[in-house]
């Protein structure tokens, strides 16, 4: 399997609701750097995975509608804990849509997967793998 990865950051606010979270049951804001990485069995015609500049511009797109936001207040999230996991299927759906739409070009269209993880620091991430 081949895989090309690009990274991002983006910076949120949001609070949870249940006792497991202590303390973050209170807004706060989290910064985390997002590597969202495509994978194929083949490479295509032209030998890669991916055109990693439309790779790249398709993460920050989706990432720019969620930064230097209170996900709280976005309807997307209504009800929901954004928690690093959910975050990170979050993204890695949008970016499938947007794979499957043409966004990173006809080849993209025929990945086999993606994962997205978010770093919320230097000790702690979380991932999201699908299928495409």
């Amino acid at each position: 399997m081949f895989s090309v990865t690009v990274r991002d950051h983006m910076m949120i606010a949001h609070s949870f609701r249940g006792d497991v979270f202590g303390p973050a049951q209170r807004l706060h804001g989290a910064t985390y750097v997002v590597d969202a990485t495509f994978r194929r069995a083949e490479l295509d015609a032209d030998g890669i995975v991916v055109d990693i500049g439309r790779a790249t511009d398709a993460l920050h797109a989706v990432l720019g509608a969620l930064n230097y936001r209170n996900l709280d207040d976005e309807a997307d999230f209504a009800g929901a804990n954004t928690t690093t996991e959910v975050l990170a299927r979050v993204i890695a759906d949008r970016l499938a849509d947007g794979a499957k739409a043409g966004d990173l070009g006809d080849g993209a269209r025929v990945l086999d997967g993606l994962v997205v993880t978010l770093r919320e620091s230097h000790v702690a991430w979380a991932s999201y793998e699908r299928a495409l």
